[in-house]
Formats: structure tokens, sequence, C-alpha cells
């Protein structure tokens, strides 16, 4: 007996048109390749090949597959007046600072070693846990800044017995060792990261007012694109869609309540664009993809408090932070991480901890203490999340 494929075709199509930029290639293909079994796609090699549009043909789909896996690939529907593209097989996900499956922490300063480390610690985004031991940078080093690309975690500059130059990157896809890739243009220690969709950015240290830029896409070494309004270290970073961001620190005085901003798409100079709730130097930064976060730090003469507090000010406008809620524990000097969901402060001092922190950027609440890391540092190590 004959079997009618109306209502499979029906069903498929929905899943196509319900699908999300979530959905991979692989599976529009798979989508395309069942049509056509039924007789209710058909395969082109070019979108210059499909037949005119009519109405005898409205609702057809079809593939067009150029034969090159990374251009002028898409799924087609025929409206009756045109064909419209329904999905673009070759778009990538749009890239985001934010990560949704692990935060890292590479090397600072562990008193169980002792000294400087050149750990590579892991822990999960998706449940809550302690960090592991996964890899090596290319040397012990403190005082270093991080970057993330969607397939690398950075590490610039830092100290290992004088300040550093060096560029490190290792892969998120798997555990391995960092490789040292490129240099900054000028040695620096205390600096600070800030990552956009194409390049990583140093910016400060001490004794130093530099942006440095890198790109993401080859090993190559950095150039100064422009300055901070005062040479500052010690500072928390943060990455927005179009700015890097660079909050507190030490400089022209400990302790500083600077929010900085400066620009990817252009090379160009910071500007201050607002003030934290207090001065501090050491604090740790996040970034959800509407806010900065400023997490912890030391308030700097006179009174050289630690400080829980966790700041957050806006991307969108120029404007100063507002106190949103409390680390687990006072401290400074640790690193930051952001996923999807929440900011993440692991480490710092004093004393010494190996506490991992996190909060969430939905609502203005308290960071509870989510795990451990495999050794207690401070020193700002770097922070990294895929």
């Amino acid at each position: 007996m004959a079997i009618d494929t109306t209502n499979i075709q029906a069903a498929i199509a929905a899943k196509i048109a319900a699908e999300d930029s979530a959905v991979t290639a692989l599976e529009l293909l798979q989508y395309g390749v069942a049509l056509s079994e039924y007789g209710a796609a058909q395969y082109y090699t070019s979108a210059d090949s499909l037949p005119t549009a009519d109405n005898d043909l409205k609702g057809m789909i079809a593939l067009v597959y150029t034969g090159d896996p990374t251009t002028g690939n898409g799924l087609y529907l025929c409206t009756g007046v045109q064909w419209a593209e329904m999905q673009d097989l070759d778009s990538a996900a749009p890239y985001s600072f934010q990560g949704s499956n692990f935060g890292y922490v590479s090397g600072g300063f562990a008193p169980a070693a002792p000294g400087a480390v050149n750990t590579i610690e892991k822990f999960s985004f998706t449940s809550d846990g302690n960090a592991s031991d996964i890899a090596d940078l290319s040397t012990v080093n403190s005082q270093n800044a991080g970057q993330s690309s969607s397939s690398n975690g950075y590490s610039s500059g830092g100290f290992s017995g004088g300040a550093l130059t060096t560029i490190d990157k290792f892969p998120f896809s798997t555990d391995t060792n960092a490789t040292n890739v490129a240099a900054l243009s000028i040695a620096r220690n205390f600096c600070e990261g800030q990552s956009s969709s194409e390049n990583g950015y140093t910016s400060g240290g001490t004794s130093s007012n530099v942006i440095d830029k890198f790109p993401f896409a080859a090993d190559a070494g950095a150039s100064d694109v422009g300055d901070l309004t005062s040479g500052k270290y010690r500072t928390a970073g943060q990455s927005s869609s179009t700015h890097g961001y660079v909050s507190g620190g030490s400089g022209p005085s400990p302790g500083l309540n600077e929010i900085e901003k400066f620009p990817f798409a252009a090379d160009a100079n910071a500007t201050d664009v607002g003030d934290l709730t207090g001065g501090r130097y050491g604090p740790i930064g996040q970034s959800s993809t509407v806010s900065g976060y400023t997490s912890g730090g030391n308030a700097g003469p006179p009174s050289f408090a630690n400080s829980n507090v966790i700041d957050k000010f806006p991307f969108s406008s120029d404007a100063s932070a507002s106190d949103v809620g409390d680390l687990s524990v006072a401290r400074y000097n640790g690193s930051g991480q952001s996923s999807t969901v929440s900011g993440y402060t692991s480490g710092g001092t004093p004393p010494v901890s190996n506490v991992i922190d996190k909060f969430p950027f939905a609502s203005d609440t308290n960071a509870s203490d989510v795990g451990d890391l495999f050794q207690a540092k401070t020193n700002k190590p770097a922070g990294q999340q895929n």
C-alpha cells in the first residue's frame, strides 16, 4: 500500500522552522536530506540555479550546497514570489565573552608551592565543584593578565623573577599545556586583560598606562594601541561587546575608584566614565552581557581594609557603580571568571584563599562559596572562560 508522507514532510519542515541560532549546520543538512528523500526538497549548487519562484513551487524547500563548506550554503523556502533563505549554513555562532562550560585560573602565587606557579586550573560552570589542575603555563608566572577567544585561553605579561612580555596560549578543547606564542610591546606585571571577538588586550601594569592589542586569529606580537588615563596596576578588567574596561587599582595613589573604558572598534585612549562605590586596589573583574562587576579589593590607606563588596556598573551608559552584593569572604588580588549567568571570584588574600565564589547576573545578590581551587593562590592570577 502507498504511504502518505504529507505529515512527515510537515513535521520536518516545522522542526526546521522552529530551530534557533543553536542549531548546527549538520542538523540542518540532515533535515535537507530527509526532506529530499520525501520529495519535498531539492538540491542545488548555487542560489542562482534555483528555479523561478511561482505558486506551483510555493512551500518547496531547497538545499543550496556550493561544494565549498564555508560559503554560499543555505536552506531556502519558496514563498510563491521569491526564494527566502531560512538558514545560512555558513554562519558561525556569535562570539560571547562569557563562557558556558568552564572557568580557568592560570598562574599566581601559591604559598604551598612556595612562590609563583605555572598551574592552569579548570572548574565547571554547569555544576558547583572544585577546580582541577589540567595543564601548565610555559613558565611560572604571577601578576599576569587573562584573555579568552572562542577557542583558546591566553595569559599575558606577569612576573617571574622580573616583569614579563610573554603571551601564552592554551586550547579550551583539550587539557593541554600552554605555549608561548608572542610578546607584549613592553614587559609588565600586575596588568589586566580584556577580550573582544577578534583581539586580546593587556592594559596597564606596574608603572604603565599602555593598552596593548594582539590578534586571536594569528600568533602575533602585541602592539601599543592606546593609553589609560594614568599609569595604574592591580586593577580589575571587564569586557562588553564593544569596549574594554579597567576599574580601581593603584597608580597615582593606592585605592583608585575610577572606571575607564576604551573602544574595540578603533585604536584609542581610554576615558574616565564613572566611579566605583569606593577606592580599592587588587579588585577582581567580571562581565555579564550588560554590566561590569568589580568584586573585592583593598581600600588602601589609611585603613587598608579588605573589601567584600560586589559593585556593578552598566555598559549601556557611562555611569558610576552601585553596591549590589557581598563576597563570601573579603579579599583582594584574586582572579575573575564570567559564565553566561554568573560571575566568579577565585582565590585572593588575606589569608591566601582557595575559595571559588559565585554570584548571579540576573539579580543583585550575595555570592556563595561553590568550590575550592586546586591551590590556594593570590597575586592576581589570570582568569579565562569558555
